[in-house]
């Protein structure tokens, strides 16, 4: 039967082998699973991505510009440079019609896009929830804290259709009568028409932007929140893809929302890490201000649940939503909202 060393030698044999497998795997990386690798040359060229942001360079693109400024775009053989669009409108013209790669727009945006035909997809979520907000002033002593108050009172709008949709909603919903409520189209001049009075609030402000700086200023803002008075909840920023892209350049897009997450990763740890790059890259930016609006923003640059990554968008409230745009008449079916998005480039998702 032999000694019993020789009857443990095939045992050890394999227990080294193991042991050596499990050392290759943890060099290489491979033992973290759950996310798909793309293979990146250091010395390969990096690839041009060209993004046109949703309007203005501020606080929701921090973690943009602290990936490109920390060389997570350059490490992931990307050249990302991000363009500034004439209006909110324009990025997924730009996109649709080629002359962007990637853009970043809101979830109503691309919904309506894609109800006129538009091949465009969300490849993840910038802002996980609505910005969007009824500001008013308490400075002045008219501030509407409900809803409810906003009878007989003009409201300034950008003249958006879905904005205007969430007015008329919110109003309906607390038993108000819209009629009674007098829309005033200012455009992108939100701020202005508010604290000149012409109107006595706005819907169309974001909290964590304008709202912040008007808290610094100590006007006082009420902030009315579209998730908080019955406007189902949405992700207000989302970064957009063609159809044909989604298919064809999956490494592209997946290294691009790697380097993206890990930029938004090195934001919660230091605002500054954003901050820096972004007032670098527009130096008309105060910094102070955009700190502030930087670490308002925050919390909802990443899911509600933990477990989720960076980008991540919840198929459940994709829905919810786009039903209420059919129901209130955007768009004509909630069905235009079964492809708009994916979560497969995301980093643990797409295996």
């Amino acid at each position: 039967m032999g000694s019993p060393n020789e009857r443990n030698r095939p045992v050890i044999r394999r227990r080294l082998l193991v042991l050596a497998v499990l050392a290759a795997l943890l060099a290489t990386g491979l033992t973290a699973c759950g996310e798909k690798q793309e293979d990146t040359d250091a010395a390969a060229t990096a690839e041009r991505v060209d993004l046109v942001l949703d309007y203005l360079p501020n606080a929701d693109h921090a973690g943009i510009y602290g990936a490109i400024g920390s060389g997570e775009f350059e490490a992931a053989a990307l050249d990302v440079k991000p363009r500034t669009p004439s209006d909110p409108s324009a990025p997924l013209k730009l996109l649709a019609s080629g002359k962007a790669d990637l853009a970043i727009s809101y979830e109503p945006e691309l919904l309506l896009a894609r109800a006129k035909g538009a091949k465009l997809v969300s490849i993840g979520a910038l802002v996980q929830k609505p910005l969007t907000s009824i500001v008013s002033l308490g400075s002045d002593g008219n501030a509407i804290r409900r809803p409810a108050q906003l009878e007989g009172k003009k409201v300034g709008t950008a003249g958006i259709p879905y904005q205007d949709a969430y007015l008329k909603a919110i109003l309906e919903r607390v038993g108000a009568d819209p009629d009674r409520v007098r829309p005033v189209n200012v455009g992108f001049n939100l701020v202005p028409a508010l604290l000149t009075k012409r109107v006595d609030a706005v819907l169309g402000m974001f909290w964590n932007v304008e709202g912040v700086e008007l808290q610094r200023r100590d006007r006082k803002p009420v902030i009315l929140k579209m998730d908080d008075i019955g406007i189902p909840t949405y992700n207000e920023l989302v970064i957009v893809a063609r159809e044909a892209d989604v298919r064809s350049r999956g490494p592209l897009l997946r290294r691009f929302m790697r380097a993206l997450t890990r930029g938004h990763e090195a934001l919660r740890e230091d605002v500054d890490s954003g901050v820096d790059p972004l007032v670098k890259a527009n130096p008309d930016l105060n910094r102070n201000l955009q700190r502030a609006q930087v670490r308002a923003t925050l919390p909802v640059f990443f899911p509600t649940d933990e477990e989720r990554p960076f980008g991540y968008q919840e198929p459940r409230e994709w829905q919810a939503y786009t039903q209420w745009m059919a129901e209130n008449e955007l768009i004509a079916d909630a069905a235009v909202g079964q492809r708009a998005f994916t979560n497969e480039f995301l980093p643990g998702e797409g295996i």
